[in-house]
């Protein structure tokens, strides 16, 4: 089951980002005394007594401006409400309530979400007073708070995880079919290729970026396997705006990434690798994803003598943390090698899941020890004294050694590949877990 989603709305500057940060645990929004900081939505996952959940960041909301930026913001946050579960609705109790709260109100009534009313800024006494003003908003008890000095935010999480939606057993939709995440960011032809995949005209297609706004989930058949593609929304290329502020701004296909098995990572073939791409193959990668690599429009390339593998040697140097996702060169809207897309998902799923038996994990770990010497600090040598799989998707492998300090991350890389090379994995990220033998 997917994790319920919180996002906190609000018109500009009443302290969204820094009450994100403070329930998210580590400083992820930039917060800066400047209307209008957040551009996009930021996601984070949080915890409360236990249960977890996805918290959305928002740009401000201001409901008459005829900016540009501002009602791109406007647009981003109403696409985070419709997303929500519970609506954390922030307002400045120094200021009070104004003419845009009123028109946010409105507009969160409209959505019929669990919205609660989160009076911010209350941090001294003589402030507290001031929320009787807020039941004139009419969307129930205001809740106080001081975001920068943590004042109420146990009060207001406690109502949040009481507003969660009932958890159910996992349809068999999520529990057994496979989940594609068609991954990338706007107008490289995600739509196009589920079109393809799918071979007909389930999603909306345009050469308008953008347009799949939320991750649509279509359920299907392959050669008797059913499958569930899920179409993420673009990934919207930060403003153009010059300001220091605007690197922190980006926005992730975060819930469809974490609810997939494997991603379809996909390139614009004329573009090449860009740094949003990188970001994308990041996140799905910290995550612990199988993933493909799809070079897309790769009929419209001019070629020559080994551009395929020039191009392939390039995407390895630039996605070099993703050295063992499979490249794959189609169009998809010719049509051309799109056949072999299910087969690859199909490989990289198993890889994604194989589980090595401990004897046999212990002799590659032995051989490749003899191969190549662990290194040694100050007269004390790495010893590793045994390894086991502890789990799958990803594979995770435990080192037991003697001292954690002295294995270097270029010896366990050398044994990441070692183990790669005897069994394979190709698709998965692996992911070590060292401790000490005294642990």
């Amino acid at each position: 089951m997917s994790k319920p989603i919180v996002a906190i709305v609000g018109r500009p500057n009443v302290g969204k980002s820094t009450l994100f940060n403070k329930i998210a645990g580590k400083r992820i929004s930039i917060v800066e005394d400047t209307p209008g900081v957040t551009r996009d939505r930021i996601y984070a996952e949080a915890e409360w007594l236990g249960n977890h959940f996805i918290l959305i960041d928002t740009g401000g909301i201001e409901p008459f401006t005829k900016d540009v930026i501002l009602s791109q913001m406007r647009i981003q946050a109403e696409l985070a409400i419709e997303t929500a579960d519970v609506i954390i609705f922030l307002l400045d109790g120094r200021e009070g309530i104004t003419a845009a709260d009123y028109e946010v109100a409105n507009m969160l009534r409209k959505n019929n979400k669990h919205t609660l009313v989160v009076v911010n800024k209350l941090d001294t006494i003589n402030l507290e007073n001031n929320i009787f003003e807020f039941y004139n908003i009419g969307l129930g008890d205001p809740i106080p708070i001081s975001s920068q000095q943590g004042l109420g935010i146990g009060d207001l999480l406690d109502e949040v995880i009481k507003n969660f939606p009932e958890k159910k057993e996992d349809d068999d939709l999520y529990n057994n079919n496979l989940k594609i995440a068609v991954i990338g960011k706007p107008n490289v032809g995600k739509s196009t290729l589920i079109n393809k995949l799918l071979g007909e005209d389930r999603v909306i297609v345009s050469d308008i970026p953008g347009t799949t706004r939320d991750a649509i989930d279509t359920e299907f058949n392959y050669k008797g396997q059913n499958y569930v593609l899920i179409d993420t929304a673009g990934i919207r290329k930060k403003s153009k705006v010059r300001e220091d502020i605007e690197r922190y701004s980006v926005l992730r296909s975060f819930t469809g990434i974490q609810r997939s098995d494997v991603c379809l990572i996909i390139i614009d073939a004329e573009q090449g690798v860009t740094e949003q791409d990188t970001k994308i193959a990041g996140y799905a990668h910290e995550e612990g994803k199988a993933s493909i690599i799809i070079v897309n429009k790769w009929d419209i390339v001019e070629k020559e003598t080994k551009t395929m593998n020039n191009y392939r040697k390039k995407i390895r140097e630039d996605l070099s943390f993703l050295s063992y996702a499979p490249i794959l060169f189609i169009s998809a809207k010719t049509g051309q090698r799109v056949h072999r897309i299910m087969e690859l998902i199909n490989y990289v799923s198993n890889q994604h899941s194989m589980r090595i038996s401990t004897g046999m994990l212990n002799e590659v770990i032995g051989e490749a020890i003899l191969l190549n010497q662990p290194p040694s600090d100050k007269g004390r040598r790495l010893n590793i004294l045994y390894c086991t799989q502890a789990s799958v998707k990803p594979p995770t492998f435990i080192l037991f050694v003697n001292d954690t300090e002295l294995l270097h991350f270029s010896y366990q890389r050398y044994l990441e590949n070692q183990i790669r090379k005897s069994f394979g994995f190709e698709g998965t990220p692996i992911r070590f877990i060292i401790r000490q033998r005294n642990e």
